[in-house]
């Protein structure tokens, strides 16, 4: 489960990581200003195209798609980032993304989609718009976006391609232990 505590304006990023003991255990994600930070992870995510809180709900909806528990927000957010880059370049893109959260948030009632404590309620959501535009838009990303980061690989056993190293044949052909 995600919860979003949003920082007071004016916060600096300096003392929202201070006060990030202080939050609590259930604070995940921070949305200040144009800035997502992962309280507890300690990483953070600037956006200029997309509202935050878009890109906040992006993670969320990342991470219901592909639920990999072992995996951390941030390679979820490395995997969302594509469409804040598009949506900075295409307008048509940018309302895609923005109408598609509205709508997800407005299905999901009062406190939007990242309010929902449960997965199977948010997943539920999800399966309603799964033939829409937007939410294609989002899934097909997030299969490059999320299995493309050499970072993740080791987590999931994966030791990367053997094309450099002279194929497969000699090099763990009959090794499927990362399957």
């Amino acid at each position: 489960m995600t919860t979003v505590y949003k920082a007071p304006e004016g916060i600096s990023r300096r003392d929202l990581l201070k006060r990030g003991g202080a939050v609590g255990a259930v604070a995940l994600l921070a949305v200040s200003g144009s800035t997502i930070v992962s309280v507890d992870r300690v990483w953070g995510m600037e956006t200029t195209a997309l509202k935050p809180e878009t890109m906040a709900t992006l993670i969320q909806m990342a991470r219901d798609i592909y639920p990999h528990d072992q995996l951390a927000d941030k390679y979820y957010a490395v995997a969302v980032k594509e469409h804040e880059t598009k949506a900075g370049a295409d307008e048509t893109h940018k309302s895609l993304i923005e109408d598609g959260i509205a709508d997800l948030d407005g299905r999901a009632g009062e406190g939007g989609y990242r309010a929902l404590g449960w997965e199977d309620d948010r997943v539920a959501i999800l399966k309603e718009i799964e033939d829409t535009p937007f939410f294609q838009a989002i899934r097909g990303g997030l299969v490059v976006g999320i299995y493309n980061q050499p970072e993740v690989w080791p987590i999931f056993g994966y030791e990367g391609e053997s094309y450099s190293q002279g194929g497969y044949i000699n090099r763990g052909f009959d090794d499927i232990e990362w399957i």
